[in-house]
């Protein structure tokens, strides 16, 4: 990473990292310049009051340069800062940057390996394979269900930047798909974050959502009753089981977003 010394200050200030040590690097400089637009806010500040849904240590390295990082992380830094916090319209900024972080993993290269590199891969692989053979399986680097895929279909009721009186009640309604191979049984949306005003909307702390088998398509509801004050609110929700545990960490959160009105 690029630094510069400050007269009059100890140590050094980052620059951030250098565009010309390759295409993740100068992704990474976008996001990093992309704070610093945005008032250079802190990691903590973008989860804690941009309702960023990624790590903290995952922002980080995200504006670090060593690793690309996933589609839903780089969203999550865009959104609270571009959409956020510098007012950009959310369907021009996913569009842009979805550009800019498809054109950053384009594959480089592979670097040749000697023999011997090959030999130990071989061996490992031989290992884990006789370690599944003697656990059932229950040994694996793997999620337990790697077909299980969720796509987002579309807003039922209330579209987002909808206008909702102070102190009333309205229900939430999504439309999900299975896109995976994995039906959905006991699963449920837990309330994963939020921001907006004071009094934040108020909602059961999860809603279950009905069996959908591989390919179907579901609408999940949550009751909502809005702040007393004027302001907005936007709530998070994440798939999880019936003890809480989240099925699609890596996948981005649903969410409703409201203005609260007189």
């Amino acid at each position: 990473m690029d630094v510069e010394r400050t007269p009059g200050r100890r140590g050094r200030v980052a620059l951030g990292p250098a565009e010309d040590t390759g295409p993740v690097a100068a992704f990474a400089r976008r996001l990093w310049e992309l704070k610093r637009a945005a008032g250079d806010p802190s990691y903590d500040r973008m989860r804690d009051e941009f309702g960023a849904l990624a790590s903290k240590s995952a922002l980080s390295a995200a504006a670090r340069g060593r690793h690309l990082p996933s589609w839903e992380t780089t969203w999550e830094f865009v959104r609270v800062l571009a959409v956020g916090v510098l007012g950009r319209d959310e369907s021009s900024a996913r569009l842009e940057w979805r550009g800019l972080w498809e054109r950053a993993r384009e594959p480089e290269p592979a670097p040749r390996r000697r023999p011997a590199y090959w030999l130990a891969a071989a061996v490992a692989l031989v290992l884990a394979v006789a370690l599944v053979l003697v656990f059932g399986g229950a040994f694996t680097g793997e999620p337990a269900a790697s077909g299980d895929v969720s796509e987002f279909v579309g807003d039922v009721t209330v579209p987002d930047g909808s206008p909702i009186p102070a102190g009333s009640r309205f229900v939430k309604t999504w439309e999900l798909r299975n896109a995976g191979s994995v039906g959905w049984i006991g699963r449920y949306l837990v309330r994963s974050g939020s921001f907006g005003s004071p009094d934040e909307c108020r909602t059961p702390a999860r809603v279950p959502v009905p069996y959908t088998a591989p390919g179907e398509q579901v609408r999940i509801s949550v009751d909502v009753q809005a702040p007393p004050s004027t302001g907005h609110c936007q709530v998070y929700w994440k798939m999880a089981d019936a003890e809480g545990h989240l099925l699609l960490p890596d996948d981005r959160a649903v969410f409703f977003s409201v203005r609260i009105v007189p």
